[in-house]
Protein backbone atom coordinates (compact mmCIF):
# COMPACT_ATOMS: atom_id res chain seq x y z
CA UNK A 1 0.00 0.00 0.00
CA UNK A 2 0.98 3.73 -0.74
CA UNK A 3 2.06 6.22 1.51
CA UNK A 4 -1.26 7.53 2.40
CA UNK A 5 -0.03 11.12 1.94
CA UNK A 6 0.01 10.72 -1.63
CA UNK A 7 -3.15 9.81 -2.13
CA UNK A 8 -4.88 12.55 0.61
CA UNK A 9 -2.61 15.54 -0.96
CA UNK A 10 -0.94 14.69 -4.49
CA UNK A 11 -3.59 12.47 -5.89
CA UNK A 12 -3.40 13.93 -9.41
CA UNK A 13 0.49 14.32 -9.33
CA UNK A 14 0.15 10.28 -7.73
CA UNK A 15 -2.27 9.63 -10.58
CA UNK A 16 -0.10 11.14 -13.85
CA UNK A 17 3.02 8.37 -12.14
CA UNK A 18 0.95 5.40 -12.19
CA UNK A 19 -0.66 6.17 -15.80
CA UNK A 20 2.81 6.68 -17.11
CA UNK A 21 4.64 4.01 -14.82
CA UNK A 22 2.28 0.81 -14.80
CA UNK A 23 -0.87 2.05 -17.12
CA UNK A 24 -3.04 2.26 -13.94
CA UNK A 25 -6.27 4.68 -13.94
CA UNK A 26 -6.64 6.21 -11.17
CA UNK A 27 -9.76 7.95 -10.87
CA UNK A 28 -9.02 11.03 -8.90
CA UNK A 29 -12.51 12.71 -9.08
CA UNK A 30 -14.12 10.31 -7.28
CA UNK A 31 -11.27 9.77 -4.78
CA UNK A 32 -11.17 14.14 -3.93
CA UNK A 33 -14.89 14.00 -3.70
CA UNK A 34 -14.58 10.79 -1.11
CA UNK A 35 -11.58 11.97 1.00
CA UNK A 36 -13.38 15.81 0.80
CA UNK A 37 -16.93 13.82 2.03
CA UNK A 38 -14.56 11.85 4.88
CA UNK A 39 -13.42 15.19 6.24
CA UNK A 40 -16.47 17.14 6.10
CA UNK A 41 -18.34 13.64 8.08
CA UNK A 42 -15.20 13.56 10.35
CA UNK A 43 -15.37 17.14 11.62
CA UNK A 44 -19.17 16.38 12.04
CA UNK A 45 -18.24 13.53 13.75
CA UNK A 46 -16.06 15.00 15.95
CA UNK A 47 -17.78 17.64 16.79
CA UNK A 48 -20.77 15.35 18.00
CA UNK A 49 -18.63 13.41 19.82
CA UNK A 50 -17.07 16.49 21.99
CA UNK A 51 -20.90 17.64 22.72
CA UNK A 52 -21.44 14.18 24.37
CA UNK A 53 -18.62 13.89 26.36
CA UNK A 54 -19.05 17.61 27.38
CA UNK A 55 -23.12 16.84 27.96
CA UNK A 56 -22.33 14.11 29.95
CA UNK A 57 -19.85 15.42 32.40
CA UNK A 58 -22.36 18.27 32.92
CA UNK A 59 -24.60 15.26 33.48
CA UNK A 60 -22.40 14.00 36.54
CA UNK A 61 -21.89 17.60 37.80
CA UNK A 62 -25.38 18.46 37.54
CA UNK A 63 -26.43 14.78 39.16
CA UNK A 64 -23.61 15.27 41.96
CA UNK A 65 -25.55 18.60 43.15
CA UNK A 66 -28.40 17.11 42.74
CA UNK A 67 -29.94 19.50 40.35
CA UNK A 68 -32.17 18.25 37.51
CA UNK A 69 -30.52 16.49 34.35
CA UNK A 70 -33.79 15.97 32.37
CA UNK A 71 -33.10 18.89 29.97
CA UNK A 72 -29.52 18.04 29.04
CA UNK A 73 -30.43 14.23 28.70
CA UNK A 74 -32.90 15.05 26.25
CA UNK A 75 -30.17 17.42 24.24
CA UNK A 76 -27.91 13.97 24.18
CA UNK A 77 -30.54 12.35 23.22
CA UNK A 78 -31.50 14.49 20.56
CA UNK A 79 -27.92 14.36 18.83
CA UNK A 80 -26.98 10.80 19.48
CA UNK A 81 -28.70 9.42 16.64
CA UNK A 82 -26.95 11.75 14.11
CA UNK A 83 -24.06 11.27 16.17
CA UNK A 84 -24.37 7.53 15.28
CA UNK A 85 -25.25 8.29 11.54
CA UNK A 86 -22.80 9.96 11.40
CA UNK A 87 -19.84 7.00 12.40
CA UNK A 88 -21.47 4.56 10.39
CA UNK A 89 -21.37 7.00 7.45
CA UNK A 90 -17.71 7.87 8.67
CA UNK A 91 -16.94 4.24 8.48
CA UNK A 92 -17.91 3.30 5.56
CA UNK A 93 -16.26 6.28 3.81
CA UNK A 94 -12.57 5.15 4.86
CA UNK A 95 -13.55 1.49 3.64
CA UNK A 96 -14.03 2.73 0.55
CA UNK A 97 -11.21 4.86 0.47
CA UNK A 98 -9.12 1.67 2.18
CA UNK A 99 -10.32 -0.69 -0.49
CA UNK A 100 -8.84 2.09 -3.38
CA UNK A 101 -5.74 1.83 -1.50
CA UNK A 102 -5.63 -1.55 -1.45
CA UNK A 103 -6.18 -1.38 -5.43
CA UNK A 104 -3.47 0.64 -6.57
CA UNK A 105 -0.14 -0.86 -7.34
CA UNK A 106 3.27 0.03 -5.95
CA UNK A 107 5.46 2.90 -7.40
CA UNK A 108 8.68 1.79 -9.55
CA UNK A 109 11.73 2.84 -8.64
CA UNK A 110 13.34 5.33 -10.24
CA UNK A 111 15.85 3.42 -11.87
CA UNK A 112 13.50 1.20 -13.28
CA UNK A 113 12.82 1.44 -17.38
CA UNK A 114 9.33 2.67 -18.59
CA UNK A 115 7.38 0.18 -20.59
CA UNK A 116 4.24 -1.88 -21.22
CA UNK A 117 4.82 -5.33 -21.28
CA UNK A 118 7.97 -7.46 -21.33
CA UNK A 119 9.26 -6.50 -24.35
CA UNK A 120 10.53 -3.16 -22.02
CA UNK A 121 12.99 -5.58 -19.75
CA UNK A 122 16.47 -4.49 -20.40
CA UNK A 123 19.41 -7.31 -20.50
CA UNK A 124 21.68 -6.70 -17.44
CA UNK A 125 23.88 -9.86 -18.70
CA UNK A 126 24.31 -13.19 -19.50
CA UNK A 127 26.09 -16.80 -17.83
CA UNK A 128 27.12 -20.06 -19.74
CA UNK A 129 27.11 -20.86 -23.39
CA UNK A 130 24.49 -22.87 -24.40
CA UNK A 131 24.80 -26.11 -25.35
CA UNK A 132 25.22 -27.15 -29.32
CA UNK A 133 23.47 -30.67 -29.80
CA UNK A 134 24.69 -33.50 -32.17
CA UNK A 135 21.25 -34.94 -32.10
CA UNK A 136 17.74 -33.98 -32.49
CA UNK A 137 17.04 -32.58 -28.75
CA UNK A 138 14.10 -33.34 -26.97
CA UNK A 139 11.29 -31.34 -24.64
CA UNK A 140 10.72 -32.46 -21.19
CA UNK A 141 7.89 -34.41 -22.11
CA UNK A 142 9.42 -36.38 -24.18
CA UNK A 143 12.09 -37.08 -22.30
CA UNK A 144 9.65 -38.04 -19.59
CA UNK A 145 7.20 -39.72 -21.32
CA UNK A 146 9.78 -42.31 -22.45
CA UNK A 147 10.16 -44.48 -18.87
CA UNK A 148 7.04 -43.24 -17.49
CA UNK A 149 8.29 -40.52 -15.52
CA UNK A 150 6.55 -37.72 -16.20
CA UNK A 151 2.89 -38.56 -16.66
CA UNK A 152 0.54 -35.92 -17.35
CA UNK A 153 -2.38 -38.25 -18.58
CA UNK A 154 -2.68 -39.96 -14.95
CA UNK A 155 -2.52 -36.48 -12.96
CA UNK A 156 -5.53 -35.57 -15.09
CA UNK A 157 -7.53 -37.94 -14.41
CA UNK A 158 -7.05 -37.72 -10.70
CA UNK A 159 -7.22 -34.01 -10.51
CA UNK A 160 -7.38 -32.36 -14.01
CA UNK A 161 -5.28 -30.13 -16.28
CA UNK A 162 -1.49 -28.47 -15.64
CA UNK A 163 -1.19 -31.41 -12.89
CA UNK A 164 1.61 -33.80 -12.92
CA UNK A 165 2.46 -37.10 -11.74
CA UNK A 166 6.49 -37.99 -11.17
CA UNK A 167 8.23 -41.22 -11.17
CA UNK A 168 11.24 -42.93 -10.16
CA UNK A 169 14.47 -41.11 -10.91
CA UNK A 170 12.67 -38.03 -12.42
CA UNK A 171 10.74 -37.82 -8.80
CA UNK A 172 14.10 -38.06 -6.75
CA UNK A 173 15.93 -35.71 -9.05
CA UNK A 174 12.88 -33.17 -8.41
CA UNK A 175 13.34 -33.72 -4.44
CA UNK A 176 17.34 -33.87 -4.74
CA UNK A 177 17.01 -30.26 -6.80
CA UNK A 178 14.89 -28.98 -3.70
CA UNK A 179 17.47 -30.32 -1.02
CA UNK A 180 19.99 -29.10 -2.93
CA UNK A 181 19.31 -25.38 -2.77
CA UNK A 182 17.74 -25.59 0.48
CA UNK A 183 21.36 -26.63 1.72
CA UNK A 184 22.74 -23.81 -0.37
CA UNK A 185 20.85 -21.18 0.75
CA UNK A 186 21.18 -22.05 4.59
CA UNK A 187 24.65 -23.52 4.33
CA UNK A 188 26.55 -20.92 2.43
CA UNK A 189 24.13 -17.91 1.76
CA UNK A 190 22.81 -17.17 5.62
CA UNK A 191 19.03 -17.54 4.85
CA UNK A 192 17.35 -20.03 8.23
CA UNK A 193 14.86 -22.64 7.05
CA UNK A 194 11.78 -22.73 7.68
CA UNK A 195 8.61 -24.66 7.41
CA UNK A 196 5.35 -22.74 6.41
CA UNK A 197 1.53 -23.53 6.23
CA UNK A 198 0.24 -23.67 3.01
CA UNK A 199 -3.04 -22.75 3.51
CA UNK A 200 -3.49 -18.80 5.21
CA UNK A 201 -5.96 -16.70 6.09
CA UNK A 202 -7.32 -13.80 3.90
CA UNK A 203 -5.33 -10.93 6.32
CA UNK A 204 -1.97 -13.04 5.46
CA UNK A 205 -3.12 -13.03 1.43
CA UNK A 206 -4.10 -9.00 1.87
CA UNK A 207 -0.48 -8.35 3.61
CA UNK A 208 1.59 -9.28 0.70
CA UNK A 209 -0.66 -8.13 -2.06
CA UNK A 210 -2.58 -11.16 -3.35
CA UNK A 211 -5.83 -9.41 -2.51
CA UNK A 212 -7.93 -7.86 -2.95
CA UNK A 213 -6.89 -7.59 -6.63
CA UNK A 214 -5.70 -11.37 -7.44
CA UNK A 215 -8.27 -13.70 -5.92
CA UNK A 216 -9.56 -15.31 -9.10
CA UNK A 217 -5.73 -16.28 -9.07
CA UNK A 218 -5.97 -17.78 -5.90
CA UNK A 219 -7.49 -21.88 -4.82
CA UNK A 220 -9.61 -21.43 -2.01
CA UNK A 221 -11.04 -23.34 0.82
CA UNK A 222 -13.90 -22.84 2.85
CA UNK A 223 -14.38 -25.05 6.16
CA UNK A 224 -17.59 -23.75 8.31
CA UNK A 225 -17.69 -19.53 8.13
CA UNK A 226 -13.51 -19.30 7.62
CA UNK A 227 -12.44 -18.78 4.01
CA UNK A 228 -8.60 -19.22 3.55
CA UNK A 229 -6.24 -19.72 0.76
CA UNK A 230 -3.39 -21.83 -0.69
CA UNK A 231 -0.47 -20.19 -1.23
CA UNK A 232 0.68 -19.26 -4.68
CA UNK A 233 4.67 -18.89 -3.17
CA UNK A 234 6.03 -19.06 0.43
CA UNK A 235 6.56 -15.55 0.03
CA UNK A 236 2.99 -15.09 1.65
CA UNK A 237 3.32 -16.77 4.90
CA UNK A 238 7.28 -16.32 4.91
CA UNK A 239 6.62 -12.36 4.95
CA UNK A 240 3.79 -12.07 7.03
CA UNK A 241 5.54 -13.66 10.37
CA UNK A 242 6.91 -10.34 10.84
CA UNK A 243 3.28 -8.95 10.63
CA UNK A 244 2.03 -6.62 13.32
CA UNK A 245 5.72 -6.77 14.68
CA UNK A 246 8.47 -4.41 15.77
CA UNK A 247 11.86 -5.85 15.51
CA UNK A 248 14.80 -4.70 16.68
CA UNK A 249 17.77 -3.07 14.29
CA UNK A 250 20.00 -5.89 15.34
CA UNK A 251 17.22 -8.57 13.86
CA UNK A 252 17.75 -6.74 10.52
CA UNK A 253 18.03 -7.57 7.85
CA UNK A 254 15.90 -10.85 8.91
CA UNK A 255 16.60 -13.59 6.02
CA UNK A 256 14.18 -16.71 5.69
CA UNK A 257 13.68 -19.68 3.32
CA UNK A 258 11.41 -22.53 2.41
CA UNK A 259 10.31 -25.41 0.87
CA UNK A 260 7.10 -25.51 -0.07
CA UNK A 261 4.15 -26.62 -2.48
CA UNK A 262 3.02 -23.55 -4.30
CA UNK A 263 -0.76 -23.47 -6.09
CA UNK A 264 -1.91 -21.24 -8.35
CA UNK A 265 -5.32 -20.92 -10.60
CA UNK A 266 -3.55 -18.94 -13.28
CA UNK A 267 -7.58 -17.68 -14.38
CA UNK A 268 -6.20 -15.32 -16.81
CA UNK A 269 -3.65 -17.75 -18.37
CA UNK A 270 -5.72 -20.84 -20.60
CA UNK A 271 -3.65 -21.79 -23.45
CA UNK A 272 0.14 -20.13 -22.35
CA UNK A 273 2.29 -23.30 -21.83
CA UNK A 274 -0.20 -25.93 -21.08
CA UNK A 275 2.74 -28.94 -22.25
CA UNK A 276 4.51 -30.32 -19.47
CA UNK A 277 5.46 -28.49 -16.57
CA UNK A 278 6.02 -25.21 -17.40
CA UNK A 279 2.94 -23.50 -16.36
CA UNK A 280 1.11 -25.53 -13.52
CA UNK A 281 -1.20 -25.84 -10.94
CA UNK A 282 0.43 -27.02 -8.04
CA UNK A 283 4.36 -26.82 -8.72
CA UNK A 284 7.35 -26.64 -5.89
CA UNK A 285 9.40 -23.38 -5.11
CA UNK A 286 12.45 -22.57 -2.51
CA UNK A 287 11.64 -19.06 -1.68
CA UNK A 288 13.89 -16.62 -0.37
CA UNK A 289 12.95 -13.40 1.76
CA UNK A 290 13.87 -10.82 3.46
CA UNK A 291 12.97 -7.88 5.78
CA UNK A 292 15.25 -5.14 5.51
CA UNK A 293 16.33 -1.70 6.87
CA UNK A 294 15.16 1.03 4.16
CA UNK A 295 18.89 2.03 3.29
CA UNK A 296 19.96 -1.59 2.98
CA UNK A 297 17.03 -2.92 1.14
CA UNK A 298 18.74 -1.83 -2.44
CA UNK A 299 21.87 -3.93 -1.25
CA UNK A 300 19.43 -6.65 -0.03
CA UNK A 301 17.68 -7.10 -3.46
CA UNK A 302 21.67 -7.47 -5.28
CA UNK A 303 22.35 -9.86 -2.91
CA UNK A 304 19.59 -11.92 -2.83
CA UNK A 305 19.56 -12.01 -6.59
CA UNK A 306 23.21 -13.34 -6.85
CA UNK A 307 22.15 -15.94 -4.86
CA UNK A 308 19.47 -17.41 -7.00
CA UNK A 309 22.01 -16.90 -9.79
CA UNK A 310 24.51 -19.30 -7.95
CA UNK A 311 21.69 -21.66 -7.93
CA UNK A 312 21.70 -21.60 -11.85
CA UNK A 313 25.46 -21.67 -12.16
CA UNK A 314 26.21 -24.48 -9.10
CA UNK A 315 23.79 -26.62 -11.81
CA UNK A 316 25.68 -25.46 -14.50
CA UNK A 317 22.31 -23.63 -16.65
CA UNK A 318 23.33 -20.73 -18.79
CA UNK A 319 20.94 -17.73 -17.84
CA UNK A 320 20.47 -14.18 -18.52
CA UNK A 321 19.09 -11.82 -15.41
CA UNK A 322 16.62 -8.96 -16.78
CA UNK A 323 15.10 -5.63 -15.28
CA UNK A 324 11.66 -5.52 -15.66
CA UNK A 325 10.42 -2.58 -16.55
CA UNK A 326 7.69 -0.95 -15.55
CA UNK A 327 4.80 -2.21 -16.84
CA UNK A 328 5.80 -6.31 -16.63
CA UNK A 329 6.43 -5.91 -12.50
CA UNK A 330 4.32 -7.63 -10.18
CA UNK A 331 1.34 -6.06 -8.30
CA UNK A 332 3.74 -4.86 -4.89
CA UNK A 333 7.15 -4.71 -6.06
CA UNK A 334 9.45 -1.62 -6.82
CA UNK A 335 12.10 -3.24 -8.58
CA UNK A 336 12.24 -6.72 -10.14
CA UNK A 337 15.14 -8.81 -11.51
CA UNK A 338 14.34 -11.88 -13.52
CA UNK A 339 16.55 -14.49 -14.24
CA UNK A 340 15.95 -16.99 -17.10
CA UNK A 341 16.95 -20.06 -17.99
CA UNK A 342 18.51 -21.59 -21.38
CA UNK A 343 15.56 -24.32 -22.83
CA UNK A 344 16.94 -26.16 -26.02
CA UNK A 345 13.63 -27.06 -26.77
CA UNK A 346 12.77 -23.93 -27.20
CA UNK A 347 15.75 -21.95 -28.12
CA UNK A 348 14.89 -19.22 -25.69
CA UNK A 349 15.37 -18.36 -22.27
CA UNK A 350 12.16 -18.75 -19.88
CA UNK A 351 11.89 -17.12 -16.44
CA UNK A 352 12.78 -19.51 -13.71
CA UNK A 353 13.31 -16.79 -10.62
CA UNK A 354 11.89 -13.31 -9.96
CA UNK A 355 13.81 -11.15 -7.25
CA UNK A 356 11.51 -8.14 -6.11
CA UNK A 357 12.15 -5.18 -3.61
CA UNK A 358 8.63 -3.97 -2.41
CA UNK A 359 10.23 -1.41 -0.68
CA UNK A 360 7.87 -0.75 2.34
CA UNK A 361 4.44 -1.17 0.42
CA UNK A 362 3.72 -4.61 2.09
CA UNK A 363 4.96 -3.91 5.40
CA UNK A 364 2.67 -0.62 5.56
CA UNK A 365 -0.30 -3.47 4.53
CA UNK A 366 1.18 -5.56 7.60
CA UNK A 367 2.49 -2.98 9.59
CA UNK A 368 5.77 -4.37 10.05
CA UNK A 369 8.09 -2.11 11.69
CA UNK A 370 11.39 -1.95 13.08
CA UNK A 371 12.70 0.21 15.68
CA UNK A 372 14.88 2.76 15.24
CA UNK A 373 17.58 3.27 17.93
CA UNK A 374 18.38 7.10 16.39
CA UNK A 375 14.71 8.02 17.37
CA UNK A 376 13.54 5.26 19.72
CA UNK A 377 10.10 5.07 17.26
CA UNK A 378 8.69 2.00 14.82
CA UNK A 379 9.37 2.57 11.59
CA UNK A 380 8.07 0.41 8.67
CA UNK A 381 11.10 -2.12 6.98
CA UNK A 382 11.46 -2.99 3.91
CA UNK A 383 10.11 -6.65 2.13
CA UNK A 384 12.12 -8.60 -0.19
CA UNK A 385 11.32 -12.00 -2.18
CA UNK A 386 13.24 -14.25 -4.67
CA UNK A 387 12.86 -17.71 -6.17
CA UNK A 388 15.92 -19.52 -5.01
CA UNK A 389 14.82 -21.05 -7.60
CA UNK A 390 11.38 -22.86 -9.48
CA UNK A 391 12.05 -26.32 -8.49
CA UNK A 392 9.92 -27.85 -11.40
CA UNK A 393 11.13 -25.06 -13.74
CA UNK A 394 14.73 -26.09 -12.76
CA UNK A 395 14.09 -29.94 -13.75
CA UNK A 396 12.76 -29.10 -16.77
CA UNK A 397 15.99 -27.16 -17.33
CA UNK A 398 18.39 -30.07 -16.39
CA UNK A 399 16.50 -32.45 -18.27
CA UNK A 400 16.71 -30.75 -21.50
CA UNK A 401 20.26 -29.11 -21.19
CA UNK A 402 21.79 -32.64 -19.91
CA UNK A 403 20.28 -34.97 -21.73
CA UNK A 404 22.04 -37.61 -23.91
CA UNK A 405 21.46 -38.97 -27.12
CA UNK A 406 19.95 -42.51 -25.80
CA UNK A 407 17.04 -40.63 -23.76
CA UNK A 408 19.20 -40.86 -20.58
CA UNK A 409 19.71 -37.29 -18.69
CA UNK A 410 23.40 -36.65 -16.88
CA UNK A 411 23.23 -35.61 -13.34
CA UNK A 412 24.70 -31.99 -12.44
CA UNK A 413 27.55 -32.92 -10.46
CA UNK A 414 26.17 -30.58 -7.25
CA UNK A 415 23.08 -32.72 -7.22
CA UNK A 416 25.49 -36.46 -7.44
CA UNK A 417 25.63 -36.27 -3.50
CA UNK A 418 21.67 -36.36 -3.46
CA UNK A 419 21.45 -39.19 -5.79
CA UNK A 420 23.59 -42.07 -4.32
CA UNK A 421 26.46 -41.19 -6.42
CA UNK A 422 24.50 -41.67 -9.86
CA UNK A 423 26.01 -39.45 -12.84
CA UNK A 424 23.28 -40.38 -14.63
CA UNK A 425 19.08 -41.62 -14.63
CA UNK A 426 18.14 -43.73 -17.69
Amino acid sequence: MLDPVLLRHHPADLAERLRVSRGFDLDVARLEALEADRKRIQVRTQELQNLRNTRSRQIGMLKAKGEDVAAVMAEVAGFGDELKASEIELERLRAELDAIAAGIPNLPDPCVPLGSDESGNVEQHRWGTPREFDFAVKDHVELGARHGWLDGETAARLSGARFTVLRGQLARLHRALAQFMLDLHTGEHGYEETNVPVIVNAEAMRGTGQLPKFEEDLFSTRLGDHTRYLIPTSEVPLTNIVRDEILDAERLPLRMTAHSMCFRAEAGAAGRDTRGMIRQHQFEKVELVSIAHPEQSDAEHARMTRCAEVVLERLGLPYRRMLLCSGDMGFSARKTYDLEVWLPSQGSYREISSCSNCGDFQARRMQARWRNPATGKPELVHTLNGSGVAVGRALIAVMENYQQADGSIEVPAALRPYMGGQDRIA
